[in-house]
Parts: C-alpha cells; structure tokens; sequence
C-alpha cells in the first residue's frame, strides 16, 4: 500500500493521511519454524535488559565497578537499544528484514561474547553498548516479518505470541540470571549470563537462514537523517542523566541534559511533521499516530512498562541485599510470576474474542490485587519474608500483566499497514523500551535513594505504592480502548 499523497493550497494546511489498513498481500509466509526464529530473536534483547539485574553484585565484587558503572551496564544498553530502535525498523524496511535480522543476530552474538570475556568494568561497559545497538537492528525486523508474512487469525496468533515471548522474556531473564550466575559454570560466575548467548545466537541463526522468508517495504524510504539525529539526542538527554544522576550525585551534566530534553523532543517532532507534510517519509511519522489503535496503546504502554521495569529491579535488589538471599532464590521468587504470565498470556486470545479490550482492564485490576497483597505481606512479615510468602503477590500480578501486555501489543499494529511495518513495530517497541529504562531510573532511583534512611522494607512499600498507581492508571486508560479488538 503506498502512503497518501497530500494536496496542499494557500489557503489552508495540508493534513497528513494515514492509508487505510485493509487485508495486505502476503508473498511470502512465515511458517512454525520461521516463527518459532523470529521470537527467539525478540527474546535475546529483552532478557538481556534483565537478565543483569541479580548479576550486578557478582560483577561489582569481580571487577570493582562501583555504582556508577554498574549503573552504566544496564543504561549503556537500554539506551542505545531505546535510540537506535525505529532506525533499526526502517534499515531493515529497506535492505531486506531477514538480511537485517541476521546481521542484528550475528552482532548480537559477538557483543555478549566480548560482554563475557571484558576484563574491566569500562570494557563491559562498551560492550553493552555495541549490544544494543545490535539488538536494535534485529528486533524490529521480528514485528515487520509477522506483520509482512501473515495475515488474520495467523497474525493475531503470532502477535499474540510474540507479546507472551516479551512479558515471559522479561521475567526469565532474571530467573535464569540467577540460576547461570550460582552455578559458576566453569569458574565463569557472571559472565555466563552473557556467553549463554553464543550458542543460541548460533542456533537462530541457522534457523534463520532456513526458515525466516525475505521480505522488504514495496516503497523503501530514504533514511531520515534530521530525525534520526534528534530522536537520538532526545532520548539520551532524558534516559542517561536520569539512569546515571542519583549514582554520580547529580553534577552539572545531568541538569544540562535534562534542559536540553524538551526543546530536543519539540524539534524532533516539528522536523518529523514538516517532512510528512512534504510527502516524505520521517523516522517517526506523525500521520502513523493518528491511528488511534496505535496511539492509545503506545500511551497504556508507558505506565506499564516503567511500573514493571522498576518492580523487577527494585525486588532483585531487595531479595539480594535486603533479604540476603543468594541468585538462585532470587530467580526462583519470580517462578510464580512467570508461570502465571505464560497461563495468561496462552489464554488471552479467546477471552479477547469473548469479552473484548475488557481482558486489558481486568488484567490491569488483577495486577493491582497481586502487588497489594505484596505490599500488605511486606509491612505485616517482613522478618519472615521468604519463597512462599511472596508467591502469591507475585502470581496474581504475573496473572495481570499476562492478560494485559500481549493483547497490547496485538492492538497495537493491527491498524499499521504492511509497508510501514518496520518503522510502526521499532516506535512501539521504542517507547516501550524508553519507558521500561525510565521504570529503573525512576523506581530504582527512588528505592535507593530512600532504603538508606528508612531501611529497605520501608523503601520498598513506597516503591510499590508508586507502582500501584502505576497500574491503576492503566486500567482507567483501558476503559477508553475500543470494545472488540481485532
């Protein structure tokens, strides 16, 4: 489908169109395997935003990296992977998503290699950088490789899946974090949590090459220069001074970028409008948010990802350091939440047909139950606090956020034409991504920053409260989704 050629006078402003999403042709078709590929790919990325998070003390005692840097593991990676991720979308919108795909997946590989072998924390650190860069070249070709290659109940199966692959991603990756780094493989402590993903990359890429079809936009688009340069300095001048403020003690450059944040996202936004309204295709287009299921997704999307970003961060540290419990356990106490997500997330889609977007909001109530009873057992228990006390809080929670993130997800690029599949998955999966490094800026920071004066049950019963509100946002949010989802 080529996009809408917008007439202009002198009289009044052209208004950009979106193309309507009728049913698009699919020339090639993406089989079990080659799905089965694509979501292995999604998962690399999103489990290793949190597979660090139970690693960070173990890396802290070997390399002697200090809050700061420890901090720059995780915000080195989840920011590059924030900026690049839409350009990600439309390179491989462009040159071909499979070619895209298996290049993303190669690098990606080599960085958790040079990851699992850096001597020194600066090291580490740069790795995590070329990590997500190469994690934003290959995750967005999963989205536009569903969206190209399949068509009505197989794609809302697969889009289905892909957002039960990205919750049950998010989740193991901290389990298995703590599993790979208390079994010290070969003497590797942390740095199995890194190398373990060598031979899965070189499985997926095997099964790329044989099962993953080629597909590409009928109208590439030029590469967006401007845009690109702005979204980037837009979302470092927010993302990085909130990650690395509290840990350097807020100096002069953390107030600096934060300034520089708004003018950079008007800028970016006016640049983007001009170049739709000239027939162009911007890195972003603002004609793209007019569709309105998109829109009001990517704004549910926020303050749940921030919510549970900063929950995942916030109990690694507290199971670790506040309740002394080693890795192991500390994976094991998301076991509950996991398992729930996956039960959810298999039986969302026929409770969508039955009852509609109401899954989302009833998703969003059982959440805010599960991290109550939480709160409540961390005030009354706290000294007892262990494995079983917690499994209820966590499961029902888990439970929540499976009926609600994959049925996002789905809604989301239901509307999105085929052509502009790359860029519409790489914005949704950016700001997904941008708000799930705001959650550990912005939780995290507000955790750390209060343990130390009211001790850490009390920091985290703030944290959760936060949290909670969080979640109660969402599900008002959902109340305003249409009825029937596609």
């Amino acid at each position: 489908m080529s996009e809408t050629t917008v007439r202009r006078n002198r009289t009044s402003p052209a208004v950009p169109r979106v193309p309507a999403a009728g049913p698009q042709p699919v020339t090639a078709v993406l089989g079990p395997l080659g799905l089965f590929t694509v979501l292995l790919g999604a998962a690399l990325p999103l489990i290793d935003f949190f597979i660090v998070n139970v690693a960070l003390p173990a890396i802290d005692a070997d390399l002697a990296a200090g809050p700061a840097l420890l901090e720059l593991v995780v915000a080195g990676y989840g920011v590059t992977y924030a900026v690049l991720l839409v350009l990600g979308g439309r390179l491989g919108d462009t040159a071909g998503r499979r070619r895209l795909f298996l290049i993303g997946m190669a690098a990606f590989g080599l960085t958790s290699l040079a990851c699992g072998l850096a001597p020194t924390a600066w090291t580490l650190v740069g790795a995590r950088v070329a990590q997500g860069a190469a994690a934003a070249l290959m995750l967005p070709q999963v989205l536009a490789t569903i969206q190209a290659t399949t068509q009505g109940p197989r794609r809302a199966r697969a889009m289905s899946l892909y957002g039960a692959t990205a919750g049950l991603s998010m989740v193991a990756g901290q389990i298995l974090g703590g599993v790979l780094v208390a079994a010290d493989v070969a003497g590797s402590g942390w740095r199995a949590v890194f190398l373990v993903n060598v031979p899965v990359v070189i499985l997926g890429l095997v099964l790329a090459v044989r099962a993953v079809p080629a597909t590409r936009s009928d109208r590439p688009a030029s590469l967006d220069v401007p845009g690109t340069l702005l979204l980037a300095v837009t979302l470092t001048s927010l993302l990085l001074p909130l990650t690395e403020g509290r840990s350097a003690g807020w100096p002069l450059w953390t107030w600096v970028s934060l300034t520089v944040f708004p003018f950079a996202a008007v800028a970016f936004y006016l640049t983007e409008r001009r170049a739709d309204r000239l027939g162009r295709t911007p890195l972003v287009p603002p004609s793209l948010l007019r569709l309105d299921s998109l829109r009001r997704g990517l704004v549910m999307i926020v303050p749940f990802s921030i919510g549970f970003s900063g929950f995942m961060f916030v109990i690694a540290v507290v199971l670790q350091q506040g309740l002394h419990m080693g890795p192991v356990q500390a994976g094991l106490a998301l076991v509950p939440m996991a398992l729930a997500f996956f039960a959810a997330s298999l039986a969302g889609p026929r409770l969508v047909g039955r009852f509609g977007s109401r899954v989302v909001t009833a998703g969003g109530v059982l959440q805010a139950v599960g991290i109550a009873t939480l709160l409540v057992t961390v005030r009354s228990d706290w000294s007892g606090l262990g494995l079983a006390e917690i499994a209820p809080g966590v499961a029902v929670a888990g439970l929540g956020q499976g009926l609600q993130l994959p049925v996002l997800m789905r809604m989301m690029l239901s509307d999105v034409p085929a052509d502009r599949a790359g860029v519409g998955g790489g914005v949704m999966v950016t700001t997904q991504q941008s708000a799930l490094a705001l959650g550990v800026a912005t939780l995290g920071s507000l955790f750390l920053a209060l343990s130390p004066s009211t001790g850490v049950r009390d920091a985290l019963v703030v944290t959760l409260l936060v949290q909670l509100g969080l979640i109660v946002l969402t599900a008002l949010l959902s109340l305003r989704l249409p009825r029937v989802l596609r």
